[in-house]
């Protein structure tokens, strides 16, 4: 019934070449992995736990978790939503279950389970999985594709999946060049800032529960628990906003002017608690009457922060002093100097322009039996098992559409 090389091993190569050999048993399914072992980078997500998707529940709208690729999402999550994704994985002897966030992870709390189960399944199927196979050029013949591998013969297939991942850099697709692809450049998502302050170094481990971080002269803004690390910002809202903000601080070589709101409130409620601190302990320092929710540490740097003295009291605090402190917890900048790699987990804003597909059958327009998932496309998310949703989502569309064409 024909033959389709799945280019790339990572999640949605490997569930398209599972879901294709489902729907075309006869269909003879070829993957090619540039890398020594599949599903390399599934085994490091979710801090090797895997993060497998998201329940959605408290996704108001799909921008907030897809700043590229939100509109082609959509639709393509009514055709293999989060629900289909955990029944999928739980038909094949995977148990799940949800955390905070709508995080969903197997039971097991270990990523190489997953890895293992696609990996078998695979086998299973018949899919010819091979490894250290790095495709050079895609040639599209109208008869079918010729697909170049560096070190080894060409491979003709009559269809193609492309589903290599995330590139850090435009020469990592120049294999599609042939095809005459729209590419978008790509750019790193996904990573913490660093900065020079000596005081946010000092306070390595100090987590702000309800931070509010923004980009000083621009929109970018996100609302998360915000670590300070020993090179300077992480946790949830720095990831968020890297993601949010991935072109703008690549095109500024990685400075700017970090603003963070250490409380999540607006002045006039930070105004108002603080002033209510001050009547009901008039005469305790000030140093020893932390705002609720801010760890004593950080309360001590942001008295600092505000040029108030160690040993001010409540009472003496003023008009001034408290609209400084106000300042502070609500609109502190930072000068970022550059980023840092969140752990081994690298993600890519950028990729083949979604205006070159199909949108719900992810077919290029102008190479029919072409297909495209996963970090490949234009399309990347924040953390939270979004990213992973978008490869299962993408590649199953795809295995779909192959079968379907195939039939042709």
């Amino acid at each position: 019934m024909g033959k389709v090389a799945i280019i790339g091993a990572g999640a949605a190569g490997c569930l398209s070449a599972i879901e294709l050999k489902r729907r075309s048993p006869g269909t003879e399914v070829t993957v090619l992995e540039a890398s020594g072992r599949p599903l390399a980078k599934v085994a490091l997500t979710g801090g090797g736990r895997c993060n497998l998707t998201n329940t959605f529940a408290i996704v108001r709208d799909l921008r907030e978790v897809y700043p590229r690729g939100a509109r082609l999402m959509k639709g393509a999550l009514r055709a293999f939503s989060p629900a289909d994704t955990r029944h999928w994985f739980e038909a094949l002897g995977v148990d799940l279950k949800e955390e905070a966030g709508g995080r969903i992870f197997p039971c097991s709390d270990d990523a190489t389970q997953i890895v293992r189960t696609l990996e078998r399944e695979m086998r299973r199927s018949g899919v010819k999985v091979l490894c250290h196979s790095r495709v050079t050029a895609i040639q599209d013949l109208s008869t079918g594709y010729e697909i170049t591998i560096e070190g080894a013969l060409a491979l003709h297939a009559d269809a193609v999946i492309v589903a290599t991942g995330g590139s850090p850099k435009s020469a990592g697709l120049s294999f599609l060049g042939p095809l005459g692809l729209a590419i978008e450049p790509p750019v790193p998502s996904l990573f913490t800032l660093k900065t020079n302050d000596p005081g946010i170094k000092a306070l390595m481990g100090t987590v702000a529960p309800d931070a509010i971080l923004s980009l000083a002269g621009t929109p970018f803004r996100a609302v998360a628990p915000l670590l300070l690390t020993d090179w300077g910002f992480g946790g949830p809202a720095t990831l968020k906003l890297s993601s949010y903000a991935a072109r703008h601080l690549a095109d500024s070589s990685y400075r700017a002017t970090l603003l963070v709101n250490w409380t999540g409130r607006n002045e006039q409620a930070i105004h108002e608690s603080l002033a209510k601190l001050a009547t009901h302990n008039a005469q305790k320092m000030v140093v020893n009457t932390p705002l609720p929710g801010l760890p004593a540490r950080l309360w001590t740097y942001l008295l600092e922060r505000s040029a108030l003295r160690a040993d001010l009291r409540w009472a003496e605090m003023g008009s001034k002093g408290l609209n400084r402190l106000v300042s502070t917890l609500t609109r502190d900048p930072y000068p970022i100097t550059g980023r840092a790699a969140f752990k081994e987990e690298f993600v890519t804003c950028g990729g083949v322009a979604l205006q070159n597909l199909n949108a719900s059958t992810l077919e290029a327009k102008a190479h029919p039996g072409l297909f495209l998932s996963g970090e490949v496309l234009d399309i990347d998310a924040v953390t939270g098992g979004f990213n992973l949703q978008a490869a299962w989502t993408t590649g199953w569309i795809c295995a779909r559409s192959a079968a379907e064409f195939l039939k042709i």
